[in-house]
This record gives C-alpha cells, structure tokens and sequence, in this order.
C-alpha cells in the first residue's frame, strides 16, 4: 500500500482530476439543493411575517412589554411586583403585598410572597398574572381568590399567593 502512495502518477493524475471534478459537483449538486433550499426559506419567512403581524394587531401591548426589559440580575419581590403594577396601570394604592424570608428547604431554596390587588378590572389582574410569570420563568402562581364587588360590575378585589424557587 506503500508503494500507491510513492507512485507520482497518482499524484499528477489524480490530483488534477479532483480539481476538475470539484467545480462539476458544485454546479450539478449543491448549487441546486442551495437553491431549493432559499426557495423553501423564502416561503417560511412570507409565512412567519405573517404570523408576526397577526400577533401585533391582535395584541400590540406586547410591543411596550418587550421594549421594557429591564429585569435582569437577582429577584426581588418589592421590585417586581411593583414594577409589573405599573405596566399594568394598578395604582400603587391599589397594590398590597407582604413577602416571607427565603425558607433553605436542603435541595431547594423559596420565598413566598401575598399579593392584594384592590378595586382592578379582571382584566389588569389577568394581565398582572400573565407578565410577572412569563418575566420570572422560576415563579408560580400558587393560589388566585377573586372577590367580586357587588356594587360595581368589573371590579374585583384579587389576592395570589407566588412561590418563587432560587
């Protein structure tokens, strides 16, 4: 097997040959697989374009929420939840909450946290809910009790009970 390898043949023929060959691949096979697959990349964008604008005319408050990213570094539940009340237009007399201390439980380590929402439409509570959990991927929403008011037709008084998970 040496010796294929000492012949200079191989290397005066076979190395050209290669050369020759390689432009020839390229344009009868990846040049064609390239192209169907733009084509098929051009059709997903069109679709997700789509889609995109469908999300922003059936909810354009995301727009606000996700140019509001400040969360970043550690979780606090004073600022958090005040910070998603204000988002979510809840005077800060309407908001009331009350936090435990961190509980080291051996594996895992949480906080608990009451929250009162006074005299909010379902739909600012609903919202509160939505943005302060898809903000903090490790807080649950363990309790929700709506209390009605019975005066007033969209007025509702609405505590939760979170868990967060360090």
């Amino acid at each position: 097997m040496k010796e294929v390898y000492r012949n200079p043949m191989l290397y005066y023929f076979l190395a050209p040959l290669l050369v020759a060959v390689w432009p020839l691949l390229v344009w009868a096979v990846y040049l064609p697989r390239t192209q169907e697959d733009w084509e098929s990349d051009k059709v997903l964008f069109g679709e997700g374009q789509v889609n995109i604008m469908d999300i922003l005319r059936l909810d354009p408050d995301r727009l606000d929420y996700a140019g509001d990213s400040e969360v970043s570094g550690e979780f606090s539940y004073a600022k958090e939840i005040d910070r998603v009340a204000t988002l979510c237009k809840i005077p800060a007399g309407k908001c009331d909450y009350s936090a435990s201390g961190i509980v080291d439980s051996g594996i895992k380590r949480k906080q608990q946290a009451r929250v009162k929402l006074t005299d909010v439409n379902i739909v600012q509570a609903a919202t509160f809910l939505s943005r302060i959990q898809s903000t903090w991927v490790k807080l649950t929403c363990d309790k929700v009790k709506l209390t009605m008011d019975k005066e007033l037709p969209d007025q509702w008084d609405v505590d939760f009970t979170f868990w967060y998970y360090y």
